[in-house]
């Protein structure tokens, strides 16, 4: 296991990747890539302080050998638009905010190994605020990102709060990422959590944010992806993890998005898995999330050309988040999925896309002009 790995508090989030299974699943064990993290080359091929890649490149260590040792202290001092953040190996305990003025902003992993460089942090939405109160689920996000244009690479994004730490707390959503730009892409990382992991959200009711998450992993258990962007995954792995506290599933939810009913998409999922932890069946694929600020929203999701474990419930993947939004009234579809959790047993359960509708659920349609698969690094 990574040294930067293994420095997370076992009683977390060492725990969670001991017991989830995820180490075997990401190869966990292997060392950081070439000599990044040894002390050589902490910024890799990106550059230093004394030889940036360009002026508007912030270097992020924290054993001081760059301009800052906290994200949060780089993102302070990036002030404007189309600054890059380059982060060497470590893990950086920290919360940490980008708002709508800091557009055009890149943050790179420097060991091109998500497992290398983790920022984490543990407030859950009912964990108390100094000054009383509670977080709530937004402030719970151990990184937020506001700003339009904002690209990550070979970064992990984690919230370890765990349940059986907080018996008292019963406000459990702990959200490791809150993306609300547009234009916002995520390539090779990790999205690390239990319930409420990855907020794929927007501005605004009226906003329609694109996302883009290309050969990402994320983990959790309740709607651990969520939120009204318009998102599409792709060639990604989502895994959902084991629950020792419920007695009978379902265990939890992969997707719960919550499309305004003005946008007509939502959230896609393309060549892309979901294993799973937990027994056969004990996961639901999704469920609706209509908010009380948006009762018109019509949540949207198309799983594609996907390949779903055993412990996707196979007859019946599908259940309502409240009854008066029920799931068959909203825009869920799938179309060409294999694997033991996409077996059709009840036809009525799996709406499906016609090969004609199949055309248009592409990253192309949902994304426009803007093409970020063909970023480059």
């Amino acid at each position: 296991m990574s040294s930067h790995l293994a420095q997370l508090p076992l009683s977390r989030r060492g725990f969670l990747l001991a017991s989830t299974g995820a180490a075997a699943a990401l190869a966990l064990a292997a060392e950081p890539a070439q000599a990044v993290g040894n002390g050589l080359r902490p910024f890799g091929r990106f550059g230093s302080p004394t030889a940036r890649l360009t002026p508007q490149t912030l270097y992020v260590d924290p054993d001081g050998r760059g301009d800052h040792t906290t994200v949060k202290a780089a993102v302070t001092a990036a002030t404007g638009s189309g600054w890059t953040l380059v982060l060497a190996p470590g893990t950086y305990r920290e919360t940490v905010a980008v708002d709508i003025t800091r557009t055009e902003t890149t943050w790179i992993g420097a060991s091109e190994d998500p497992r290398d460089v983790v920022i984490v942090h543990d407030n859950a939405a009912g964990t108390p605020k100094p000054g009383g109160g509670t977080y709530g689920t937004t402030g719970s996000a151990t990184t937020t990102v506001q700003a339009d244009g904002f690209t990550a690479r070979w970064i992990t994004f984690a919230n370890d709060w765990l349940r059986a730490d907080h018996p008292d707390i019963t406000g459990t959503q702990a959200v490791a990422l809150k993306v609300q730009g547009d234009r916002s892409a995520f390539h090779h990382c990790r999205f690390l959590g239990h319930q409420d992991t990855l907020y794929a959200d927007s501005i605004a009711l009226t906003s329609f944010a694109r996302q883009y998450f290309a050969h990402c992993y994320a983990e959790g258990d309740v709607d651990f992806v969520f939120g009204r962007a318009t998102a599409v995954h792709e060639h990604c792995h989502f895994r959902t993890l084991n629950r020792t506290d419920l007695a009978a599933a379902p265990y939890g939810f992969v997707f719960a998005p919550s499309t305004a009913g003005a946008n007509p998409r939502g959230y896609l999922v393309t060549h892309s898995r979901v294993s799973s932890e937990a027994p056969d069946a004990a996961y639901k694929l999704a469920r609706p999330w209509v908010p009380s600020s948006d009762p018109t929203a019509r949540p949207s999701l198309t799983v594609r050309d996907t390949w779903l474990g055993p412990g996707i419930d196979a007859v019946a993947p599908y259940t309502n988040m409240s009854d008066a939004f029920p799931w068959q009234n909203q825009r869920f579809a799938e179309y060409r999925n294999t694997g033991p959790g996409a077996r059709i047993t009840v036809p009525e359960n799996r709406p499906r896309l016609t090969r004609e509708q199949a055309q248009s659920a592409t990253r192309e349609s949902y994304l426009g002009d803007w093409q970020p698969w063909k970023e480059t690094c």
